[in-house]
């Protein structure tokens, strides 16, 4: 029997876009190893978001050439859609896919060549975006949802390596969150490269009827009905998709969790200008409050950008401040770094590494005391615990934070778990 290995770099859909290779390649009847050396074909599964998440693909690729000179190395998604420069001193032979549909075509290909029987993957399987019934390492199961951007934020590639804006439609949404609940997830976090975009041919609001996109809400209301499904996320929105609506239907349904991801990335008005985002600090801050009022003692984690070209002391303030306002649970901090091939690259002003270094500390600290903040609220109560880590006895509760439990009985990973919250807000009792 053959053999593959699979390594994704990157975000979720890259993650979730895994399970649709393995899936596709175990339908061929190929073993599914985590080695490269026991491998007949490897695929890296590459992220460029950053020069950082690039440097990290070629390094895979090299590792996998290095370990297994004589496997079929395939290397799939964004890094490939970039500059081809990124492939210099790579070797040759590697096979190349933009997009799902070329890796499967290229699959298909070899696996025919070496005499697998691949009949009943026809070239309609590889066009339609082919489901998953699990997710496989993992007990909360990301489902892909939308794919694409055309909104060219200074400071991303993205545009450049999916700009194709599709999206699956909601039966079929409902069809494959049914599959993951009944292989035993029990939670699901709906994903896509510009989530909020969902049913929309393009991610610019100023071409939505009325700036806004009802459509998300309903989706959420629909999945939220699919029997056995304990909990629902949205993995990431921007400030106008957060509405009326949307609020409504997480705040009278129960499985759907108290938790938004909302991405700043400045709290600066300029900077966020400069970046091409499409919201102000206003908006920004109207929506926390909005969340605030309908939802009770949300989690809202973020992204902040530290050091973009032009960042003042008093840019850097005002990120802090708003910071500060959101109470965030959690924010992921990105030190800035140029991307080739952005609009950000060609900027002025790029700042020192060192007053990048000394801000993203300062970040750092600052989110440590809102995160602690924001989990001492909680001490006390009663918490549902997602069993991630059967052995660390850790896992996620509603809020997103993770928690230690204290049990004298083993623990059952997948397993939800009612605990009440000891008072360092990071551990509880069953």
């Amino acid at each position: 029997m053959q053999t593959f290995a699979i390594n994704t770099l990157g975000c979720k859909v890259n993650q979730y876009e895994a399970q649709q290779i393995i899936k596709f390649l175990t339908s061929c009847n190929l073993l599914y190893v985590q080695d490269f050396k026991k491998a007949d074909i490897i695929i890296i599964h590459t992220c460029c978001v950053t020069h950082i998440a690039s440097a990290k693909s070629r390094q895979l690729i090299r590792k996998a050439q290095k370990q297994n000179p004589s496997a079929k190395i395939f290397v799939s998604s964004c890094l490939v859609n970039a500059d081809p420069a990124e492939f210099k001193n790579l070797d040759e032979k590697l096979l190349l896919a933009g997009n799902m549909e070329e890796l499967f075509g290229l699959l298909k290909q070899q696996l025919t060549a070496a005499g697998i029987d691949c009949k009943s993957i026809d070239n309609n399987m590889l066009r339609k975006q082919e489901t998953i019934e699990k997710f496989y390492g993992q007990t909360r199961a990301f489902l892909k949802i939308q794919d694409g951007c055309d909104g060219f934020c200074s400071y991303c590639i993205i545009p450049k390596t999916r700009p194709n804006i599709t999206f699956k439609p909601i039966e079929k949404v409902i069809e494959e969150a049914q599959h993951l609940v009944n292989s035993g997830h029990k939670e699901i976090v709906l994903t896509g490269i510009f989530l909020g975009a969902y049913g929309q041919q393009t991610v610019k609001r100023k071409n939505w009827p009325n700036n806004e996109n009802p459509i998300i809400a309903d989706l959420l209301e629909k999945i939220a009905q699919v029997p056995g499904l304990k909990r629902i996320r949205l993995s990431s929105l921007e400030p106008a998709d957060v509405t009326d609506r949307l609020l409504d239907v997480m705040g009278n349904t129960s499985n759907i969790m108290p938790h938004l991801h909302l991405s700043l990335q400045s709290g600066s008005e300029r900077i966020l200008k400069k970046m091409n985002r499409q919201y102000s600090v206003k908006d920004f801050a109207g929506s926390i409050e909005k969340i605030n009022l309908q939802l009770d003692r949300p989690a809202i984690t973020t992204d902040i950008i530290v050091g973009f070209p032009g960042e003042t002391l008093q840019d850097f303030a005002k990120s802090l401040s708003i910071a500060k306002l959101a109470g965030f649970s959690k924010i992921h901090i990105f030190p800035f770094s140029k991307r080739a091939g952005t609009a950000a690259e060609k900027l002025q002003d790029h700042i020192d590494k060192k007053v990048i270094t000394e801000r993203t500390l300062k970040l750092r600290e600052l989110e440590k005391q809102l995160a602690e903040k924001f989990r001492k609220q909680f001490i006390g109560e009663d918490a549902q615990v997602l069993i991630e880590d059967e052995v660390k006895k850790t896992g996620r509760c509603e809020r997103y934070y993770e928690i230690c439990v204290t049990s004298d009985n083993p623990l059952t990973k997948g397993k939800i778990v009612k605990c009440k919250i000891n008072n360092d807000a990071v551990t509880a009792s069953i």
